[in-house]
Parts: C-alpha cells; sequence; structure tokens
C-alpha cells in the first residue's frame, strides 16, 4: 500500500497534512507522490513546504526531484537556494553544484551567506581535483565578508583537510580567534586523512573540550591504522559512548579477524544501530563464518530493525559462501520487497555474485545485462558463476567480452579464467591468457595463478608438463599448486608421480589430512592395499583424523 493511501480519505487537503507526509515519508516513491500531491493542491508556492520538500530529496539522495521542484518555485528565497544546493553538493557532481551556486549568485534577492559556502565546499571537497575550485571558494568567502564566521571557516578547514592541504587548513585554524569543537574536530580529522596521527593526537590531547564525535574519529583513527591497541585504550577512557564508538572498534577487530573480541563489544553495546548489526554480518561473511553471519541477521530481522544496504550486501557475501540456491532466491526475493535500491553499484554487484555463486545463472545474467554500465567485478563475479557450474567456455567467452569492451583484467580475474579454462578442459586457451598476463598486461602470476596453470595442465594428463612448471616457478610453490597435482595424480592413476608430490605435500601440511587421503587412494585404485594401511598408520600415528564432510543445508 503506497505512502498516501495509507491516510485516511476524511484527511483534508490542507498544508499540515502535506506535512506530515513529509515527516513520514521514507522512499523515492513516497517523494513522488508528495510532489504530485503538492502540485495537484497548488501548493508549490508554499516557502515552509518547499523547504522540507527540499531538504527530503536531500535526506533520499534525489538531486532530481529538488530541482523539479525548485523550478516551479517563483521567487525562492535564498533559505530555499541554500537548499537546493546542500542537496546537489552531497548528491551530484561539482559541476552540477557549481551551476546551481552560479544561478543563486544571478536571481537571488540575497547574496550567499555563511550556509551557502559551506556547502559548496563539502561538494569540492567530494572531488580530487577539484583544490583550484575551493580555493576560487575560498576568495569569494573573503569577497562576501564571511572569512570570519566560524562556520565558514570550519568549512574550509574541513575541505582542505580532505584534499590533503594540511599546511593550508592549519592556517586556517590558527587565524582563527573563537573555535569551536567541532573547528577542533576538523583540523584532527584533516591530520587523519593526512595520515599524520601523531599530530592528531597532540591536537586531541590540546583539545580544551572534546565531544563523543571527537573521541569517535581518533579511535577510527587508531583502529584504520591497525593499532587496535591505542583504540581500545581511547575507547575505554571515554566519558560517554554511542553506536558510532562501539562500532568504529568492532569493524577494527573484525578486519583484524578477532571476531571474539568483536562479539563480545557487540553485545556489550546498548544502544546498537544498524550500522553494528551491519559490521558483525560483514566481520563474519569475510572472516569466512557466513553461519554466523545469518545467524546474526536472523537475529536483527526477528527484532524488526530495518536493513541498509551494507548490511544486505553483507548477508548477500554469507548467502554466497554458503552456496544455497533456497537462500538465495529467499534473499533476492527479501531485498525486492524491501526499501534498498538494488540499482546502486554496489549492491547490484552483490545480487549478480550471489546468484552467480548459488547457481541461479539465469538470474544472474539477467541483473548483469540489466547494468547501465558493467565493470571489472561484476564480469569477473558472472565468470566465476559460470566456472563453478560447469560452464566453463562460458565464462571464457565472457573474459574475452570483457576484453572487447576495453575493461582491463587484474590478478583476481586471471585468476577466474585460468580457472574456468582448468574445469572446461581448455588447455591451449589458458595457456594463451596466462601468457597474455605475463606479456600483455604485465600482470605478474602470483602462486594462484601457477596453481591455475598446474591444475589445468594435471586435468587433461600433462602431469610431467605440471611437475616442471611446478619446479621451474620463480616464487615458492605454495600447498594449492602442490595439492592440484596430487589430485591430477589420482585421477590418472600416476603412483610415481603422486609419491613425490605427496612427500612434499607432508612437509608443507603435515596436518593436513586430505593430503594422506587422496594418496591413499591413489593406492586403492591401485588395489596396493598394504600401502593403504601404512597410510592410514602413520595418520593414527601423527593424530591425524579424516574430517568428515558437512553441509550447511
Amino acid at each position: 500500500m503506497t505512502l498516501l493511501r495509507r491516510r485516511s480519505s476524511a484527511t483534508s487537503s490542507s498544508d499540515p497534512s502535506v506535512a506530515t507526509l513529509l515527516s513520514s515519508c521514507w522512499t523515492l516513491r513516497g517523494l513522488e507522490q508528495i510532489h504530485a500531491r503538492i502540485i495537484r493542491e497548488g501548493l508549490e508556492q508554499h516557502h515552509l513546504l518547499a523547504t522540507r520538500f527540499l531538504s527530503l530529496c536531500d535526506t533520499l539522495a534525489a538531486p532530481a526531484y529538488a530541482t523539479a521542484a525548485f523550478a516551479r518555485l517563483s521567487r525562492p528565497n535564498l533559505i530555499l537556494w541554500n537548499a537546493l544546493l546542500a542537496a546537489h553538493a552531497r548528491h551530484s557532481t561539482l559541476s552540477a553544484t557549481l551551476a546551481v551556486f552560479n544561478r543563486l549568485r544571478c536571481f537571488s534577492p540575497l547574496p550567499p551567506d555563511a550556509f551557502t559556502f559551506p556547502s559548496l565546499l563539502q561538494s569540492c571537497s567530494r572531488e580530487p581535483a577539484s583544490l583550484p575550485v575551493g580555493a576560487s571558494v575560498h576568495a569569494a568567502v573573503i569577497r562576501c565578508g564571511l572569512e570570519v564566521d566560524i562556520f565558514v571557516r570550519t568549512a574550509l578547514i574541513d575541505f582542505y583537510g580532505k584534499c590533503h592541504e594540511i599546511e593550508a587548513a592549519r592556517r586556517v585554524f590558527d587565524s582563527m580567534q573563537h573555535r569551536n569543537v567541532v573547528s577542533w574536530t576538523a583540523l584532527v580529522v584533516g591530520y587523519l586523512n593526512f595520515g599524520d596521527l601523531g599530530s592528531a593526537r597532540a591536537l586531541f590531547d590540546e583539545m580544551p573540550k572534546k565531544n563523543v564525535v571527537t573521541w569517535n574519529v581518533m579511535i577510527d583513527g587508531y583502529v584504520k591504522s591497525g593499532d587496535l591497541l591505542s583504540a581500545r585504550k581511547l575507547f575505554d577512557e571515554m566519558p560517554e559512548r554511542n553506536a558510532v564508538s562501539f562500532t568504529s572498534l568492532i569493524n577494527g577487530y573484525a578486519k583484524a579477524g578477532d571476531l571474539a573480541s568483536a562479539r563480545l563489544l557487540f553485545e556489550q553495546s546498548k544502544d546498537r544501530d544498524v550500522v553494528s548489526w551491519s559490521a558483525m554480518i560483514s566481520g563474519y561473511a569475510q572472516n569466512g563464518r557466513p553461519g554466523e553471519a545469518l545467524k546474526i541477521f536472523l537475529e536483527m530481522y526477528d527484532r524488526k530493525i530495518k536493513p541498509d544496504e551494507f548490511v544486505v550486501v553483507g548477508l548477500m557475501s554469507a548467502c554466497s559462501q554458503l552456496g544455497s540456491l533456497t537462500m538465495a532466491k529467499w534473499v533476492d526475493s527479501y531485498i525486492a520487497h524491501s526499501s534498498i535500491n538494488v540499482k546502486r553499484a554496489h549492491v547490484l554487484a552483490a545480487l549478480i555474485d550471489m546468484n552467480a555463486k548459488c547457481g541461479n545463472m539465469k538470474r544472474a545474467s539477467l541483473l548483469f545485462e540489466s547494468m547501465p554500465r558493467r565493470d571489472l567485478i561484476s564480469y569477473s563475479s558472472m565468470m566465476q558463476g559460470y566456472s563453478i557450474h560447469g560452464a566453463g567456455a562460458k565464462a571464457v567467452d565472457l573474459f574475452s567480452r570483457m576484453l572487447r569492451e576495453g575493461i582491463l583484467p587484474d590478478e583476481v580475474a586471471f585468476t577466474v579464467v585460468l580457472t574456468a579454462c582448468s574445469h572446461a578442459g581448455l588447455v591451449e586457451e589458458g595457456y594463451k591468457y596466462f601468457e597474455l598476463m605475463k606479456n600483455d598486461y604485465i600482470v605478474v602470476p602470483s602462486p594462484d595463478h601457477y596453481a591455475c596453470v598446474v591444475d589445468l595442465l594435471g586435468r587433461a594428463g600433462r602431469l610431467e608438463e605440471a611437475y616442471e612448471l611446478i619446479k621451474s616457478m620463480p616464487v615458492e610453490p605454495h600447498a594449492g599448486a602442490w595439492g592440484a597435482l596430487l589430485g591430477a595424480c589420482r585421477l590418472h592413476c600416476n603412483i610415481k608421480l603422486g609419491e613425490t608430490v605427496a612427500r612434499r605435500l607432508f612437509e608443507i601440511e603435515p596436518q593436513n589430512a586430505g593430503n594422506y587421503v587422496l594418496l591413499s587412494n591413489i593406492y586403492a585404485a591401485a588395489d596396493r592395499w598394504a600401502e593403504v594401511s601404512e597410510i592410514r598408520t602413520i595418520m593414527t600415528g601423527r593424530g591425524i583424523r579424516k574430517i568428515p564432510g558437512c553441509t550447511w543445508i
């Protein structure tokens, strides 16, 4: 049921009714309906409603709607111009924002004020090459006599800090007669963005007054630098904490693989928000523990907490690892019925990846072809899906299409296409791409790439070539390469080479039961039961047990 239909038919068409709708709207569809109602009821010139509508456009990242509504205003005041500028500053390009600013200067009844320039500087800080434009804005600030305004100066500190012009940010800061906690915090953030953790901490310690935001940015600086001990020490010293404080440290622990500490902190947090839940779901998914990620999501779901796009991306990552087609279909349906914008690039890429890895290639292909612009990540997801599910030739064709579109493959893409060639038995094509990687795209082959080629040769029965390739590797071959060759020895019943390879694997990973089992299977295929018994005795003597198979389904 749509937003407007939920209102009683007895509700009058007065201004407060529309104002109420504005305060309860959370989707673009609802925004569109409210805009239509404003036009239908002739309220386009109501400045207060227009300001609130433009603010809602900003919240919902819809600058196009803001522009359309603004165009109907006959005499917009400076407040409305600033609201339009703010919507574009956060969600449009710098050129679009500058166009609004130039129109403001031409048509506004009043000159730009202290609310105009912070939005313009925010837009400049979002584009790396915008330093000259930002410097021009700084000059305009001086011409308008606003250089003493604390909010404008703070915006200048923020701009220069984000552009890594930390000396300019410091000059603005030092020239301020009066500073507030936001000004101090902006410079702390500038030092952190510049990578100067020491200066950031020195300024932090010098601050006459700190708020929870200041503490949080300093903790986050330590987290991003990998110094979790200092981050935790500062966290423990905080006079008050909020959800952001907990989430920053949870993210740090999760990225470091310390999920026990992350979970303990998560449980201690009393005011968890959706970002906290997202941190735990993504943390489990990124550390290869999809089952726990799913459990956290289901707990969140039971509590009726509305997810954001980062939650569903983490959920889809977990589902991809589980490989459950049933779960993938449920997640796909759940997202379709939520307010998540699936057209956002990272959401759509995760949706393609999940469907591809879970075997729903028809759905994955439909989503892939619907993309306005396909990128390397989406191509790699599709190729991997085809490769996993027995359509290696399609993966190779897709790789060729990607090259024709001018998209440069990276290490991951080459790993995927080499794996696809191996699964499809396309030996010559695999060799071609291996040489292409080294000679045309100047990608240095990693041990994983060599392992793919070893697997390619091994599956084709070219075991001696695979063995020679391993011995000639410029880097130390890892267990993956030797394991691929041992698997090929089992496939082609090559006992002599299998014994040589197995001995090397027993040295590299002596506790991996799979290697012993593979050699045992090679002996069993040749009816050499005495050697089978000997392998089992060795495993027992070393305390190695075969791990039974399991499933998440």
